[in-house]
């Protein structure tokens, strides 16, 4: 199977880039591969909203303010301001595509989120994600230029590698001509070959035993980005969202309570009923999401219990009800009404700052593969991703390579032949017992030792436990028949072993890495480069 452009991942990211390109070059042949169907995504599960520069009142310098502030001295300001800048363009964009934002009258109804010190979060009850995915889906739709291949499950980036050439980490020109991808429908794994390929496969939530991820946000474009040799940057940045439902029975992925709620008026409390945030941050329940995480974590583990609460009991009904109705919804069908009883919350992880490298075009490390989306590194997001910019970054950068590949379009070569994916040896049946007992246990390591606070003996000992479930894992990847769990595993395990070693590097505290053997933060800044 060959194209003109491969997506891999079928989010806002992915499918943005793609339904721009169709529209401008209707001749191209373009395939966006998603491991399940369509609709299934990081971008559904956003709840918030899009931050942009819309009101009178803020100002691109205010957006930017914020951004730096929140990303703790690591952002690239210049990235910032790019994003900062063309975003309201950008969501203009998807406004007229369909996308639907709340109102009030007829000026959109700017919500306000932690970290943002002006209302600039555009949204869609509380179901914003959910809304833009579904416009692009049905402008996708109308292209007969686009190929959407539901249920391909990309396994590998073919490279030289595959040709015979010896390549590693330090080697230049690497090149990609596309993915081997598997047909969960019929177990076949194909080459599809691409003039160019673009990485937009989301997050790595599943990493972690609490998160608001789907199932599907297993790092798959990280982890094969790692394999091929290209640079992957700063992954021990994992943002946990400080406010999931409390589900004892660690259901997933966590119920998101958006943040939104919170500048909505909710407060934070604590078993006693009492507020505590004004001992960590005088923004208290509006502060950036790292300090209100290692807040709940702390006051947990102090008092020791498994949860904290968000109260929203003094705030209006019928305004709560219009604004988060899919909020309130699962909290009354799970015997907690938000008017009448505070919502038990704890921290879940919710969002990777760190990821393949990319410049301000999106280019990666690796020749024809541009990279977009959560499973980016652009340098927007600094040491803490600032509330509501990841979908104006997915966007921004898919306009980006967008340009990149039209400006090129006709220069693109078409990738040498290559060879047939090598199954040779791999003749056992798939062992579910281990690979799923294995899946646990990644979750428990990266939750036990490398979530909301670090030390270097939680890591070392995550490091150790991580390379003998490696070890294991390549032994029965290259004896068994490949299945989408055994590579998801094999993922999982690879960017759990990125985060840890990126946060052994990092020798300070800074934004979402927080060590008890490093307190303070370096005056330097340093990127952890793997």
């Amino acid at each position: 199977m060959q194209c003109d452009v491969l997506v891999v991942g079928a989010g806002i990211a992915g499918l943005t880039l793609a339904l721009k390109l169709a529209t401008q070059r209707p001749e191209a042949n373009i395939i966006v591969l998603t491991k399940t169907d369509d609709s299934e995504s990081n971008t559904k599960y956003a709840q918030g909203g899009v931050a942009a520069v819309w009101d009178k009142n803020d100002s691109v310098e205010s957006h930017i303010a914020d951004t730096l502030d929140a990303g703790a001295g690591l952002c690239d300001e210049d990235i910032v301001r790019i994003v900062v800048t063309e975003g309201p363009e950008r969501v203009r964009e998807i406004i007229d595509w369909g996308a639907r934002f709340d109102k009030h009258g007829d000026d959109f109804d700017l919500g306000r989120e932690g970290g943002h010190s002006e209302n600039r979060i555009l949204h869609y009850k509380d179901l914003t994600g959910w809304e833009m995915l579904r416009a692009l889906l049905e402008q996708v739709k109308q292209h007969p230029s686009i190929q959407l291949l539901e249920h391909h499950f990309a396994i590998e980036i073919i490279t030289q590698h595959h040709l015979g050439q010896w390549i590693n980490r330090v080697t230049p020109g690497i090149e990609c001509y596309g993915v081997y991808a598997l047909n969960k429908e019929n177990n076949h794994i194909d080459a599809i070959l691409a003039k160019t390929t673009v990485m937009a496969a989301g997050g790595i939530g599943q990493v972690y035993q609490n998160t608001t991820n789907p199932i599907i946000a297993t790092g798959d474009g990280i982890a094969m980005m790692y394999r091929a040799n290209g640079r992957v940057a700063n992954m021990e940045f994992v943002q946990f969202h400080p406010t999931a439902f409390y589900d004892p029975t660690h259901g997933t992925p966590d119920f998101l309570v958006s943040e939104a709620v919170r500048g909505y008026g909710a407060i934070l409390k604590g078993y006693d009923g009492e507020q505590f945030m004004q001992h960590y941050d005088k923004r208290e329940s509006l502060a950036p999401r790292d300090i209100v995480a290692r807040a709940i974590d702390n006051e947990m583990k102090v008092h020791g219990v498994e949860h904290m609460y968000l109260d929203c009991r003094h705030l209006d009904k019928e305004g709560f009800v219009k604004h988060f109705p899919t909020i309130y919804d699962h909290c009354r069908s799970r015997g907690i009404d938000p008017m009448d009883d505070m919502i038990p919350v704890v921290p879940a992880c919710h969002y990777a700052c760190g990821g393949i490298s990319t410049d301000e075009d999106g280019r990666s490390s690796i020749k024809n593969l541009y990279a977009c989306g959560e499973v980016t590194c652009t340098g927007l997001h600094g040491a803490n991703r600032l509330a509501s910019n990841s979908l104006l970054e997915a966007m921004v950068f898919a306009h980006r390579i967008f340009l990149a590949i039209d400006d090129e379009f006709d220069q693109l070569q078409t990738p040498p032949q290559v060879p047939a994916w090598d199954a040779e040896g791999t003749t056992k049946p798939n062992e579910m017992v281990l690979i799923t007992q294995s899946r646990k246990e990644v979750k428990a390591i990266m939750s036990s030792y490398v979530g909301i606070v670090r030390s270097n003996v939680r890591l070392e000992r995550a490091l150790d436990r991580l390379h003998l479930m490696y070890v294991e894992t390549e032994e029965l990847y290259a004896e068994t028949t490949i299945s989408p769990q055994l590579c998801e595993l094999r993922n999982m395990i690879t960017v759990s072993y990125l985060i840890t070693k990126g946060a052994a590097m990092r020798r300070e505290s800074r934004g979402l890495h927080y060590t008890t053997d490093y307190l303070d933060k370096l005056d330097r800044v340093v990127n952890t480069w793997m």
